[in-house]
């Protein structure tokens, strides 16, 4: 059986900078109404990048938790831009990096109870240094990090990013994390 839900009616109650939100009446499937409330992002890029037994991220501070965060550089999307290109745009503004290979390594939506954002994950090899270029108001530092210190930091629970950790999953079922730590 597949289950549904049809949108009846909707009421746009925010219009924000990045995102939206919509309350929606909905119908479900028993029969019943029920009450929706649906944030809307562009969606976004991040990306992995790994390779000589490391890998590069950014800490910086998140407002909405308070404290600093270790992550895979990212970015959301502008309208109608490639996610290649985005990340490939975000990589080289938060970390200075430029990539030869970039693979899909799929999407994830983050949290797909309210927000409806597609993410689109990347692995990044090759890599060629250059001059970060973070957008204005953003404020993040780029580390570099053996990723056997990484996979240890996330075991102990120290990395909290789930666009981070989601990552590094799908790169380690398709053997490009052990492959970064031999080359």
């Amino acid at each position: 059986m597949s289950h549904f839900e049809k949108k009846l009616s909707g009421k746009r109650v925010f219009e924000g900078r990045i995102i939206s939100v919509d309350h929606d009446e909905v119908l479900l499937e028993d029969g019943s109404l029920a009450m929706r409330e649906v944030v809307t992002h562009p969606g976004g890029v991040a990306v992995l990048v790994a390779e000589n037994g490391y890998a590069y991220f950014v800490r910086q501070f998140r407002y909405c938790f308070g404290k600093e965060l270790l992550e895979i550089p990212a970015g959301k999307l502008e309208p109608g831009e490639d996610p290649e290109k985005a990340a490939r745009r975000e990589l080289m503004e938060e970390t200075g990096l430029s990539c030869k290979r970039l693979e899909l390594l799929g999407c994830i939506f983050p949290s797909p109870g309210v927000y409806a954002e597609k993410l689109y994950l990347y692995f990044a090899s090759g890599l060629e240094k250059g001059e970060a270029m973070p957008d204005e108001g953003e404020f993040l530092t780029a580390e570099k990090l053996g990723i056997s210190d990484f996979a240890a930091l996330a075991a102990k629970g120290g990395i909290e990013d789930a666009k981070t950790l989601c990552a590094f999953a799908l790169a380690g079922a398709r053997g490009y994390i052990d492959k970064a730590r031999e080359e």
